[in-house]
């Protein structure tokens, strides 16, 4: 199955008026990621868009949460009109800071994709070709001010061998009609389905798949099984 790993989107933001607003920051409103067997140093966020505009929280994928404008967003006008410039729903937004000299282990985030219906967006405000994201074994770099779309259903990690700390602003949009029209716009090529119907089945387990719905005797199994021996060109 090939996946779209990334893919640079066709908007590009002013670098010097997103980093003349971090100093809007207080030091103290970086919260830590929770995850903190994933980094060695610092990784930590400003929430944007938060459950109930809260400051305190930063988690995404609550379901049936309102994603709300934080306090924060409201000192960051020209952050504010980048993410305004997606005209699609949000759930989390924060600011993602990665410290110098560290890494983000490899993991897989999860229901977010584009295929997924929620995906990821990735705005670098302060970074350098020393940082990579690493995909699937692949390192890309996201260049600075620009648009980026990162399949976080891959296995993917963060690498800062910079002297500097990482900010990215990352957005969690849900796909809908504008969304897939920027995607269409960017080239986007929709994933290739599984071969099988089902991403568990492979050439290397499809024989034995069929040979135990064939066994079970079940209608239902025995047209699964012609379907999968006709895919299969037995």
């Amino acid at each position: 199955m090939v996946k779209t790993k990334w893919l640079k989107l066709p908007y590009s933001f002013d670098v010097e008026k997103m980093q003349l607003e971090l100093k809007q920051i207080r030091s103290g409103e970086w919260i830590n990621h929770m995850n903190t067997s994933a980094y060695k140093k610092r990784w930590c966020c400003i929430p944007l868009y938060s459950v109930d505009g809260r400051t305190d929280t930063i988690y995404a994928f609550e379901e049936d949460a309102d994603y709300l404008p934080t306090k924060i967003l409201e000192r960051c006008p020209y952050i504010k009109s980048v993410i305004e410039t997606f005209e699609c729903e949000k759930a989390a937004v924060r600011l993602m800071s990665l410290a110098a000299g560290d890494e983000i282990a490899p993991h897989v985030d999860g229901y977010s994709s584009y295929d997924g219906g929620v995906l990821r967006i990735h705005v670098p405000i302060v970074t350098d070709p020393k940082v990579k994201f690493i995909v699937d074994g692949e390192e890309v770099h996201f260049t600075q001010g620009d648009t980026w779309y990162l399949n976080a259903d891959c296995m993917h990690g963060v690498r800062n061998d910079w002297d500097r700390d990482r900010v990215h602003l990352l957005m969690d949009c849900r796909r809908d009609q504008w969304v897939e029209a920027l995607f269409e716009k960017a080239g986007y090529v929709p994933d290739d389905p599984p071969k099988y119907g089902d991403p568990s089945i492979t050439d290397d387990n499809v024989h034995e798949i069929i040979a135990s719905l064939e066994n079970s005797g079940f209608p239902a199994g025995l047209e699964h099984a012609a379907k999968l021996k006709k895919i299969a060109g037995v």
